[in-house]
């Protein structure tokens, strides 16, 4: 598949391994929900929540153990963000453009950059508007980006 704002064709995605609990396996459904929910309370996003369960205990998948994801757990727990994540780290990456062009009016790049960077904000609110994540009048208001990363 050709990459977003390019015509190169970019590599194929890793597979993951079959989602099976192995059989070294320490904790149990119930004792990777609390930790989900712990790390969700400390503030951690879901994908930081998944990297702290790999690395520090050893939870390749959590699906695999709880026939859940991270992000339905964290529904069924009210704990999700108002914002989905991705719409986060792309609206974190557009202060970071801004404010590099503040300091150098003449980057032409760097003014690409935030056009590709707007233009996937416009593509996923529109995706979550339709999935009815966000709901039908929100609009990213560009003047007060940064009132969304606190």
């Amino acid at each position: 598949m050709a990459r977003m704002h390019s015509r190169a064709k970019g590599k194929s995605g890793s597979k993951k391994p079959i989602k099976v609990v192995p059989s070294w396996a320490q904790y149990k459904e119930n004792d990777v929900e609390k930790l989900v929910v712990k790390y969700a309370k400390a503030g951690k996003s879901s994908s930081e929540i998944g990297m702290i369960l790999r690395d520090s205990y050893g939870i390749n998948s959590v699906k695999a153990l709880t026939g859940k994801k991270i992000g339905s757990i964290l529904e069924a727990k009210d704990l999700r963000k108002e914002l989905p994540e991705d719409i986060l780290n792309l609206i974190k990456k557009m202060i970071d453009i801004n404010q590099h062009l503040e300091k150098n009016k003449q980057d032409e790049t760097a003014k690409r950059g935030r056009i590709l960077t707007s233009s996937k904000i416009r593509r996923l609110v529109k995706y979550y508007q339709a999935t009815k994540k966000l709901p039908a009048d929100w609009k990213l208001d560009m003047n007060r980006l940064k009132i969304y990363m606190e």
